[in-house]
């Protein structure tokens, strides 16, 4: 079953960084301008290597030009194992 989950990028940001914001979404800050597409294939890239998948098993399914996007990954993950594997405590976003 895949798993599909809301995330907000913020592209040209000159890092890559994945933290929690104050309401508990994934936010995502990514090097690359939201031009030609380049943020969301860094986007798509920087998920599939996280969970360690081919990057066809991520999709873009909302959002292609809007910085809230709608992720679905084929594989069967919680969102707490994905902010696990992004080194992201829930507490966190108690501090930003």
């Amino acid at each position: 079953m895949p798993f599909i989950f809301d995330i907000k990028v913020v592209p040209s940001s000159g890092r890559n960084k994945w933290v929690l914001d104050k309401a508990g979404k994934l936010k995502c800050y990514l090097k690359s301008a939201p031009e030609r597409g380049l943020a969301n294939k860094e986007l798509i890239k920087l998920i599939a290597k996280v969970l360690s998948v081919p990057q066809a098993e991520v999709q873009i399914i909302a959002g292609q030009t809007s910085r809230n996007k709608r992720i679905k990954v084929s594989v069967e993950i919680t969102f707490d194992k994905l902010l696990a594997l992004l080194k992201i405590e829930k507490q966190q976003s108690l501090f930003e």
